[in-house]
């Protein structure tokens, strides 16, 4: 087993020109975003099919083998029926898409389920929607296209496990397989925009920065769900909270509703540390080769462009993790009843190594016995012959 991890504090936090980029688009521009719409997401999401809070879950024990005051888990492992928490950023991501299409909200018309929103969108058919994805964010692009009567197309990179494509398959999506990474499938799905076709994508490109965007605010909902949590116990809201990165949407939103209330530590695996890449170097980078992390949700090779300028100023730190540190926190998970694939259970196996390393760490500061932590657990067992394998051995205590 190798147990190698990196603690990397952000040189550019807090600054002004940390999204400077003469190629990015400007609609990265996150003063372009407004006020954030959480009463909008949230009152869209409940109108959705199976529409429930996940669980914010004390974990005592962990907290006391890590050395923490408290540890709390949003455990994202079931939400509208998927083992992931991207519906909530793909679902408002289309509804906004199409609203564009059709004119704007009030064009569409009003709707109270989504028999009423397929019913209005209707007149678009024959339509599809087209994704690039590691799995996850794929699936839920597929089910809202299934739910809205839609086709879909969806992309995934060659090393996707046959569990993730036939997920995927099951929401009677196409799935086309692409010779190459994650980064290749983007660009392959872009084509697919057109009259008849809708990309949902949560990275960013010059010219395709709203749906990104659309995707990132979708997931005020999962933090209203925390600060609601919060506000009806006797728990301490989070000094640090610890996301899981991947191209940035997540760790953007999660920046963007936190603030300055609490340290924000990004946590990638260490041969898709794209956004702790591109912070030392300044400026957006994309990493070099194919990311073959078990971790396939985080498995990205370039920062999306509209998420950059916020995680670039607002994360006050990196961790990069070996694929054991995933391993462990999966089966640290396990013994506490949580479900927790590979890349939900990153933002554990990130803590853990910055507990591990200590004071001397440059985010050392940050965790200590005092200190009260959130970590984002991102997705349930998504590839459940994987999740299978890694419970075989020995578990961990929790």
């Amino acid at each position: 087993m190798t147990y190698g991890f990196r603690v990397v504090a952000n040189p550019l936090v807090g600054t002004l020109d940390a999204g400077a980029d003469p190629g990015a688009d400007p609609g990265a521009d996150p003063g372009a975003w407004g006020a954030s719409p959480t009463a909008d997401v949230l009152a869209f999401h409940r109108r959705l099919p199976g529409y429930a809070a996940t669980p914010l879950l004390s974990l005592p024990g962990v907290a006391a083998r890590l050395g923490v005051g408290e540890l709390v888990a949003k455990c994202e492992s079931v939400r509208f029926g998927l083992p992931a928490f991207k519906m909530l950023g793909a679902s408002w991501a289309t509804y906004r898409a199409l609203c564009a299409r059709l004119g704007g909200e009030a064009q569409l018309g009003e709707w109270h389920d989504m028999d009423d929103l397929s019913r209005l969108v209707k007149p678009l058919l024959p339509f599809r929607l087209a994704a690039a994805t590691d799995g996850n964010h794929g699936r839920a692009v597929a089910r809202m296209a299934r739910w809205l009567g839609f086709e879909a197309r969806i992309f995934v990179p060659a090393t996707t496990t046959q569990a993730r494509i036939d997920a995927i398959g099951s929401e009677g999506a196409e799935v086309v397989v692409v010779d190459g990474g994650y980064d290749d499938v983007v660009t392959r799905s872009a084509r697919e925009e057109g009259r008849r076709c809708l990309v949902i994508s949560d990275t960013s490109w010059p010219g395709y920065a709203d749906v990104p965007r659309w995707v990132i605010e979708g997931y005020a909902t999962l933090f209203a769900e925390i600060d609601d949590a919060f506000g009806r116990s006797s728990r301490r809201r989070p000094d640090v909270v610890v996301v899981p990165i991947g191209v940035g949407a997540l760790a953007a939103a999660t920046v963007r509703h936190f603030g300055s209330d609490a340290a924000v530590i990004g946590v990638e695996p260490t041969d898709a540390a794209c956004v702790t890449a591109s912070a030392l170097a300044g400026r957006p980078i994309t990493l070099a080769g194919e990311q073959r992390s078990i971790m396939a949700g985080l498995n990205c090779g370039t920062p999306s462009p509209v998420a950059w300028p916020v995680v670039s100023r607002g994360l006050a730190g990196f961790v990069t993790i070996d694929d054991d540190w995933a391993r462990d926190a999966v089966r640290t998970f396990a013994c506490c009843g949580v479900e927790a694939g590979e890349t939900g259970a990153a933002a554990l196996g990130g803590l853990t190594a910055l507990v591990r390393q200590g004071r001397a760490s440059a985010l050392g500061d940050l965790v200590h016995e005092r200190s009260s932590v959130l970590v984002l657990v991102t997705e349930g067992a998504s590839d459940q012959p994987a999740w299978r394998k890694i419970l075989g051995t020995e578990l961990v205590g929790g």
